[in-house]
């Protein structure tokens, strides 16, 4: 049993401590799928789940309703949760809707950030090459993801930000899935030379950075179909 989720007790005093149980599973569920530890098409069993995490199945279900509200988790009638597995056609669609976005995204972020974003996104950028020379793949794919999203916070368009963060949540799937050079995930100098226009205040450049950034990385999907993982949930999980 995981010592960090513990069962509270019954009562309407124990409401608050459920829902933060379950959003703090939501969030171990989500690291998990974006770091490729939960492939698509993976079954999350209520049951199993409870006893991985040591909490009631009324709190894993709260969380698996939580994952499903951002399109990670797919609840099916009568069959119950499973990983997201996104289409073909959705991951054109999810790549596109990102290159429509985030370069607007990019030139606002570059009028806005400070020197503590800036210092931010360097620490992603370092945080996400130590892990792909640490062959850690899943963890880089999680950091870049979040590249994205803290520049889309700078920006400070909530309404936008919201969309590029389910955006980017979709995008860790269709990655698992679909592609082609697992090695690479975004490219190296990628997020360095995004970084340097928008640490210049160049709104143009960094919105151009991110156009080309975004149309490589949606060249790089294999539209194949992919075979889910045959790991168990606390094989996956496993700290």
């Amino acid at each position: 049993m995981n010592a960090e989720f513990e069962k509270t007790p019954s009562g309407a005093s124990a409401a608050q401590p459920r829902l933060h149980q379950s959003d703090r599973i939501a969030g171990a569920l989500t690291l998990a799928i974006h770091q490729r530890r939960l492939e698509p098409g993976t079954k999350l069993g209520e049951d199993e789940l409870a006893d991985i995490y040591g909490v009631s199945r009324t709190i894993i279900r709260a969380a698996l309703q939580s994952l499903a509200h951002h399109q990670l988790v797919e609840i099916r009638r009568n069959r119950g949760a499973f990983v997201a597995q996104p289409s073909t056609r959705e991951a054109h669609e999810v790549f596109e809707a990102r290159a429509l976005l985030e370069p607007f995204m990019a030139r606002r972020a570059a009028q806005r950030i400070t020197d503590e974003n800036r210092a931010t996104l360097e620490n992603h950028i370092h945080e996400e090459h130590a892990a792909l020379a640490d062959g850690d793949h899943g963890k880089a794919l999680h950091l870049s993801g979040q590249f994205h999203i803290e520049i889309a916070r700078i920006a400070e368009h909530t309404t936008i930000a919201d969309v590029i963060t389910a955006l980017v949540a979709r995008s860790s799937l269709i990655i698992a899935l679909y592609w082609r050079r697992q090695s690479a995930l975004c490219e190296k100098h990628a997020h360095h030379a995004l970084l340097d226009a928008l640490a210049e205040g160049d709104g143009p450049r960094a919105e151009e950075l991110m156009k080309s950034h975004l149309v490589d990385l949606h060249s790089q999907l294999d539209l194949r179909d992919r075979q889910a993982s045959s790991r168990s949930l606390k094989e996956a999980l496993a700290p």
